[in-house]
């Protein structure tokens, strides 16, 4: 342990212990310092749009009773600024207006405390709307210090690990789930409003799929089995079209993968999920371009928002291009015109791309694109046309069996939306997940089944539909300026603190 380390200790020990002796003290005082009830009449945001005529200098004969965590002490506790969830307000503690029995209490007062406080209403000489205390309660006392005030959390591990510091402590952060609240009800209206229903499927599933990912693998006890977390709810939502419950069905799901963590990934995300019978690809796109430009309005007042140095617009209708077109225009190579897999691996390899010694057609043309186009995708674009070899659950371009109507929505050269012209033929979708199966087997994925429930569903007749899965979580990101998918998951995935 380092000496400043051994300082800090001892620092925070002596201010605990300080306050622990506060509290015994009001205990002796006051008898109940963490009382169950306790009923304000406004909150503070409340209080400030009620009054914000009041005038410099004017006091009101207006009773009010606010609560709220105290934030800054001046004077020996004669002025204090107290936070609710809404706002600030300032109290005002003195002698010609505050009884003894409250001034007593404000030594015992500390930064962190949340107290009650009622009194009437003014507005000082310098404009600050005040509260002239005539009673305060203490309704929690904090037996931590307060983070630092202007510099807020700068240890960016505390601030994950203990994020009702870095949002006690940091304006930005707490603007930023509060926002994050209003784009995932902003979606669920959205949704609604366009005559989707809104659903819920397990979580934990006996077999998973909709996706390639690698599980977390848990056991029933009761039903001695082992289950898994899903990785997509894409079969029992599609389950749920064949069900004839509506035609248009979403569901905003907690998802989990066992796989890495990065800026844009954690293992436990967050989607908008929605199937759209008698729709396809094509009917999707305007769906999406029409609920991101709403939801950028709703945050920003307008469809252009900031993202770092970028201007990033989601004004639509958004740029489309076709997979094949994109490559050709950034490396000049023409998949179309190519005819086997060999042909793909040798032209990716001339162009001076490492390819592996088995892929097809289809992973040369999306490894390239990754490569070479989705990092210049910054301002909202719709990718269209992948090939079938990576999309199992997608419909065949007419005319281009290898292409699907498949696309990918890009911005800031994030994938932040998928989506299909759906396959409902049962025989080919059979096909496509055997294929998909074998190959999950020779990855080593022992544990990948057969989803038959799924394929008896389809065999009794899913309508034709486009589906489409959103990244909530990344959205959030573009839309509250987040470099970090950290900072818009109130709790991230963190490793187990060391001893």
């Amino acid at each position: 342990m380092t000496d400043t380390t051994k300082t800090e200790t001892a620092l925070s020990s002596d201010v605990t212990e300080v306050r622990a002796q506060k509290l015994a003290k009001l205990r002796e005082t006051i008898g109940d310092v963490y009382p169950a009830h306790f009923h304000r009449t406004m909150t503070n945001a409340e209080l400030a749009a009620k009054y914000e005529a009041l005038e410099p200098d004017t006091e009101t004969q207006d009773v009010v009773t606010v609560a709220g965590r105290v934030y800054s002490s001046r004077n020996s506790g004669m002025f204090m600024d107290i936070h609710d969830a809404s706002g600030k307000i300032q109290i005002f503690s003195h002698k010609d207006v505050t009884p003894e029995e409250a001034r007593n209490m404000l030594p015992l007062i500390d930064l962190g405390d949340i107290i009650g406080v009622t009194g009437t209403v003014r507005r000082t000489k310098r404009g600050e709307l005040s509260i002239n205390a005539q009673q305060i309660t203490m309704l929690t006392k904090s037996l931590l210090p307060m983070p630092e005030k202007w510099n807020g959390i700068a240890d960016i591990e505390i601030r994950y690990r203990k994020r009702h510091l870095d949002i006690m402590s940091n304006e930005e952060s707490k603007l930023r789930f509060q926002q994050r609240s209003k784009i995932v009800s902003g979606i669920r209206r959205f949704m609604e409003n366009d005559g989707f229903l809104e659903v819920e499927t397990p979580m934990l599933q006996t077999v998973y799929g909709g996706a390639t990912a690698d599980p977390f693998k848990t056991f029933h006890n009761t039903l001695k089995m082992d289950m898994y977390l899903r990785i997509a709810p894409e079969l029992f939502l599609k389950r749920t079209l064949v069900s004839g419950l509506s035609d248009k069905v979403f569901e905003i799901n907690r998802n989990f993968r066992n796989e890495g963590v990065s800026t844009r990934h954690n293992p436990e995300f967050t989607m908008m999920e929605c199937y759209w019978a008698y729709a396809d690809y094509e009917d999707v796109m305007d769906l999406v371009e029409r609920l991101f430009e709403t939801l950028a309005v709703s945050i920003h007042g307008t469809p252009d928002v900031t993202f770092g140095d970028k201007q990033i617009s989601f004004k639509g209708p958004f740029k489309r291009v076709p997979m094949p077109d994109a490559v050709k225009e950034a490396t000049g190579i023409d998949f179309l015109s190519i005819k086997t897999d060999e042909e793909a691996r040798a032209a990716a390899k001339a162009a001076g791309f490492e390819v592996e010694k088995d892929w097809t057609w289809g992973e040369c043309l999306a490894f390239i694109f990754e490569e070479k186009v989705e990092g210049t995708l910054i301002q909202p674009s719709h990718v269209t046309h992948f090939p079938k070899d990576i999309s199992p659950f997608a419909k065949e371009v007419p005319g281009e069996p290898r292409l699907v109507e498949r696309f990918e929505t890009y911005c800031n050269a994030w994938e932040v939306g998928n989506a299909f012209s759906e396959l409902n033929d049962p025989e080919e979708q059979r096909k496509r997940m055997v294929e998909q199966l074998e190959q999950a087997h020779a990855r080593g994925e022992k544990d990948k089944q057969l989803d038959d429930e799924f394929l008896d569903a389809i065999d009794q007749g899913m309508p034709p539909a486009g589906g489409l899965g959103i990244g909530v979580d990344r959205l959030v990101m573009l839309l509250t300026n987040a470099p970090s998918i950290r900072d818009v998951i109130l709790f991230p995935a963190r490793k187990a603190k060391a001893d």
